[in-house]
């Protein structure tokens, strides 16, 4: 399996993305293109002892880089030598089976659109990141950020691809999904709010997914669903939600601990499971947030990315492009198009 990585993509660029890959090729034994600058990719390499490209790891020369401010809809014209675009346009042409980048969403979103291709079918890509939740599990979020605004088709579409990839890539054999609302009764919400939970339900009920109804924000880290459907700005306002309130309880927890001898004493003896709590919650061990409903796997990292982040989501990438969603997904488009079409007739 080959995956290309943007090595000039995020806020430690290229050095950061440079080890997290050669960690990567070395533990996954996965081969590995760095496309970037390549003077300052072998210039990282040179500073950290490595003298010559490691086994399973090549450079793909790029002399542009995509910036954060750059309008998206422009990117693939005024940034075609850009190391986002040439790797995407690597991808497409079957050089490989993923791409993985910490650069600017939007650019990736119309790179991945317009030069990879939605599968057969989809109106919209997601970004679908999979979240710890209380029930030991993961909840995948869809949308959470790719689209700000959404139609019910949008939001039954996410329905769908959610639903497959928990199920190929987290292993939910029957996973739950429900409509992000403001309370649990079918009349809560906005007109698409209800037009979008009725296109569910009738889903569920043509047994395409597994519809479980509107669910509140404060039940998803409880992990009341396997995936959580909503529009780009919900979804993203709760991700960050999330987010600030596992670095707050963490900041809560590690005062607590520090406050006296004692307390630095149970700390000791709490030490493993502060470990797996750390853990279990730092963004760095997920990697990125998969571009769902494109044709081949692509990766957004985070920003922030260090190299454990990138050597993770080079890993996420390498599963999701095993997944293979884009088949399964575009069979379960036709099914649904067609109980469309025979509905019509009757």
């Amino acid at each position: 399996m080959k995956i290309i990585l943007d090595a000039m993509g995020g806020d430690n660029a290229p050095e950061a993305a440079v080890l997290g890959a050669v960690e990567a090729a070395r533990i996954y034994g996965v081969q590995i293109t760095l496309v970037g600058k390549g003077e300052a990719l072998l210039g990282v390499m040179r500073n950290h002892g490595i003298t010559d490209l490691p086994d399973g790891v090549e450079i793909a020369n790029a002399d542009d880089v995509v910036d954060m401010h750059d309008d998206p809809a422009s990117v693939i014209h005024k940034r075609k030598n850009s190391s986002m675009i040439v790797g995407l346009k690597m991808l497409a042409d079957g050089q490989a089976d993923a791409f993985v980048s910490a650069g600017s969403t939007g650019a990736l979103l119309t790179g991945a659109t317009l030069l990879v291709k939605r599968v057969k079918g989809i109106r919209r890509a997601a970004l679908g990141p999979a979240t710890p939740n209380q029930a030991g599990g993961k909840t995948v979020i869809l949308d959470c950020g790719a689209n700000a605004e959404c139609t019910p088709e949008f939001l039954l579409q996410f329905g769908l691809i959610g639903a497959l990839y928990a199920k190929k890539y987290l292993g939910v054999s029957n996973p739950k999904v429900g409509l992000l609302n403001i309370g649990t009764e079918d009349s809560k919400g906005t007109p698409m709010h209800r037009q979008a939970y009725e296109l569910l339900k009738n889903a569920g009920e043509r047994g395409l997914i597994t519809f479980v109804g509107n669910v509140e924000a404060r039940s998803v880290p409880l992990g009341a669903v396997d995936v959580v459907v909503c529009d780009g700005f919900s979804g993203n306002v709760l991700l960050k939600s999330i987010e600030g309130t596992a670095i707050f309880l963490g900041s809560m927890v590690k005062g607590m601990f520090k406050k006296n001898l004692l307390t630095m004493l149970s700390a000791m003896l709490c030490k493993s499971g502060i470990r797996t709590l750390s853990k279990t919650l730092d963004y760095r061990e997920i990697g990125g947030t998969p571009l769902l409903g494109i044709r081949k796997s692509v990766i957004k990292a985070h920003g922030a990315s260090d190299a454990l982040a990138f050597r993770n989501a080079i890993h996420q990438a390498m599963l999701t492009a095993q997944a293979d969603l884009a088949g399964e997904l575009e069979q379960s488009l036709q099914v649904l198009g067609e109980q469309k079409e025979n509905s019509y007739d009757a």
